[in-house]
């Protein structure tokens, strides 16, 4: 089987839609949150999708079989949420690791029932903390968690993902840098110590790692994200972790995201990614953009050699992904660029 390097070389893959989005169709309950293993939780659970991978397994399971069939190479994990510290909000710290671990042999029951080939991305979300940014308008200096915590909480996350089985570490909806950062600097941790449990000498650790996507987010016509760097300035802040691919999601549709993306394809020595929205939300927060449009769009990106990885994020649907997986089929991926080593 060829590696997802060799693949991308040679087309363009489709990574797959909203989960959230999905998830909303079910309608469901805080009974059906809840399941029978958390029947008496002290407090509402109803939201916390992630924890759906241990309770409604099957629901979770189903979606990643619909983006499948529509044609998704890659597949997200239900994880979006699934920290220590995200999981406060629930008062359920304590099963992020499971939570990890149960929504990466979701995402792999999925793609064996398919019967087809495809990538688990192990996502990563941004957190509902930031680095970066006082939460207290009155207090600029304060921070509501500490770098080391973060690290902690995305090491954690990271060891479920990879006893879970995905393919590809997901660093995605970046918003504050500091907070990728610290998500880069836990999987280096991991895989470091991995590497020297096989091999005593520590020799030819970076190999052991997983490949790594990132994936920020600019959150306005300003070309900026939350923490206020420029789309090059991000780009420079985390090409060290040597990514897989660096892209952008979520926060503008596909019409506002476009000169984002053609800059990002311009400076960027590894593979592009992006998955925007379902154009932006209407006076009632949802998504009216239909399949076809987010279809023409991507297949415009993909013949002016944008992009090497395309698909949705908030509001997009398998519908979505088959109209985006139809209209890129056949346009060949953008070349990487030849990088200079040293100044002539």
């Amino acid at each position: 089987m060829k590696t997802i390097r060799e693949l991308l070389n040679e087309r363009i893959l489709v990574i797959d839609g909203a989960m959230g989005t999905m998830i909303q169709r079910y309608k469901l309950t805080e009974a059906d949150y809840r399941g029978q293993r958390f029947k008496n939780w002290h407090c509402d659970v109803k939201g916390n999708n992630d924890l759906l991978s241990i309770t409604q397994p099957q629901i979770i399971m189903e979606i990643h079989g619909q983006y499948l069939e529509a044609g998704a190479d890659i597949i997200e994990t239900n994880t979006f949420s699934s920290t220590s510290i995200a999981q406060a909000d629930y008062e359920m710290q304590s099963l992020a690791y499971e939570l990890n671990v149960a929504a990466a042999k979701c995402a792999k029951e999925a793609i064996n029932q398919s019967g087809k080939i495809a990538w688990i991305a192990g996502a990563i979300g941004p957190l509902n903390k930031t680095l970066s940014l006082s939460p207290d308008v009155n207090n600029p200096g304060y921070r509501a968690v500490t770098f080391d915590q973060v690290v902690a909480a995305y090491y954690e996350q990271v060891r479920g993902l990879v006893d879970g089985g995905v393919d590809l570490l997901l660093i995605e909806t970046i918003f504050d840098t500091l907070n990728a950062k610290a998500a880069i600097f836990a999987i280096k941790k991991y895989f470091r110590k991995s590497a020297r449990k096989v091999s005593p000498t520590g020799r030819d650790l970076e190999g052991a790692s997983l490949p790594i996507m990132i994936s920020g987010t600019i959150t306005d016509a300003s070309g900026r994200t939350l923490s206020g760097q420029t789309l090059e300035a991000f780009y420079t802040s985390v090409m060290h972790a040597k990514p897989l691919s660096v892209g952008l999601n979520c926060a503008l549709g596909a019409k506002e995201m476009r000169p984002h993306i053609e800059e990002l394809s311009q400076i960027a020595s590894c593979f592009v990614s992006a998955y925007p929205n379902a154009g932006l939300p209407n006076a009632m927060g949802e998504y009216d953009e239909r399949p076809e449009d987010t279809g023409h769009y991507l297949e415009e990106w993909a013949k002016e050699g944008f992009v090497n990885i395309v698909g949705g994020c908030c509001g997009t649907t398998p519908d979505h992904i088959r109209h985006i997986a139809e209209h890129v089929m056949n346009i060949r991926p953008r070349p990487l660029p030849v990088v200079e080593k040293e100044l002539v």
